[in-house]
């Protein structure tokens, strides 16, 4: 649980950055071997690009340092449980696990809307731990969009 709160602590500083370059504020790092080879944040504004969210952008780092597409062995560590597409890419990309901070009600794909990485007739399954500092990332999430209304 201490190496989930280290990690989980550092996709929220990727999550702080996201905010202050005005993106939604979501943080990804990607672990294997006890050791963090992708750091990422939301860059679909920055980018204009649907697909440039935290967890797709760790995903290509971290393959790129592990100099292959398979995540065997890799947990990525996101603040906010990860939609279709990303889900869909950690089964695609063979990741070992998923463990995310605050659930998504309106698009989340690890259990609260879908569950992509459990779905038995896909060729591989995550298993998915939620919850780690929730709060903390829900509140992030909430302040974003709270200053997103009031301008």
């Amino acid at each position: 649980m201490k190496e989930e709160i280290r990690f989980m602590e550092e996709a929220l500083r990727q999550a702080e950055r996201a905010a202050e370059a005005g993106e939604v504020p979501v943080g990804a790092v990607i672990v294997h071997d006890g050791k963090i080879v992708a750091r990422a944040h939301n860059q679909v504004e920055l980018l204009h690009d649907a697909t440039a969210h935290a967890e797709m952008i760790a995903i290509t780092q971290a393959s790129e340092a592990l100099g292959d597409w398979r995540l065997a062995g890799a947990a990525l560590y996101v603040t906010m449980e990860p939609c279709p597409m990303c889900a869909g890419a950690l089964v695609l990309a063979r990741a070992d696990r998923i463990v995310y901070g605050t659930a998504d009600p309106v698009a989340g794909a690890c259990g609260s809307v879908f569950d992509i990485p459990s779905e038995k007739r896909l060729n591989h399954r995550i298993p998915v731990t939620g919850g780690v500092l929730a709060q903390r990332c829900a509140a992030l999430l909430k302040e974003f969009f709270r200053s997103r209304r009031a301008t």
